[in-house]
């Protein structure tokens, strides 16, 4: 009897331990393969989102061309001089108009000088050194080096009619340069600047040649 009941117990152990195999066996391929799954998800998880900046970058430091670098480049030079013809206003005007005028130039195109030289520097673009393009040569509607010494020169109504005279032909050279921006430029900002400019500037010409008697 003894005998007979080791090998029971025996033949039950040895069923018990290759159950026990098998079974362990079987989580250990389940794990296995679950394991593959979830590093294969993950990679491709992971791949997706880093994929997605890497296709969107480009995007994002492309989405401005040539032609947003110059209206950026020509309208730096081009307000600076129309800050710098605003400047003289104050001391040198005679009407109080003229003098409103000027000072709402100053106040409209000298923060405009800030973004557009900020864009310029975001892109790896040159930022147009101070005095640069001053002789009127370059850019539509600069005064020449001998203009603005006539107007800082003159003074009372003389200066009035010279800045009115002046500040229109600038203007219309800002309008012009705003329109080709409009026309070549991508950059969502640059093109929403030169829209501005177009409104602004064109509403400061009518009432500038009012001033003059032109209309």
């Amino acid at each position: 009897m003894t005998s007979k009941r080791s090998l029971i117990r025996r033949a039950t152990a040895v069923a018990a331990a290759a159950t026990a195999a098998v079974v362990l066996a079987a989580c250990g391929g389940n794990g296995d393969g679950n394991g593959s799954g979830s590093a294969h998800d993950g990679h491709g998880s992971s791949a997706s989102p880093s994929g997605s900046p890497s296709a969107s970058a480009p995007a994002r430091q492309g989405d401005h061309n040539a032609a947003d670098a110059a209206f950026a480049q020509g309208m730096i030079p081009h307000h600076r001089q129309a800050v710098e013809m605003a400047g003289l206003a104050a001391a040198r005007a005679d009407s109080a108009e003229v003098k409103k005028l000027a000072e709402e130039v100053e106040k409209a195109q000298d923060p405009e000088i800030k973004t557009l030289s900020g864009w310029l520097t975001s892109w790896g673009e040159q930022v147009p050194a101070t005095g640069e393009g001053h002789g009127g040569h370059t850019m539509s509607g600069m005064m020449t080096a001998e203009e603005m010494t006539q107007l800082a020169a003159s003074s009372g109504k003389a200066f009035d009619t010279a800045f009115l005279q002046l500040m229109v032909k600038h203007h219309e050279g800002a309008v012009a340069m705003a329109r080709t921006e409009q026309a070549d430029g991508t950059y969502r900002p640059a093109k929403d600047m030169a829209a501005a400019i177009i409104t602004s500037q064109s509403a400061e010409i009518a009432r500038m040649n009012a001033l003059l008697g032109r209309s």
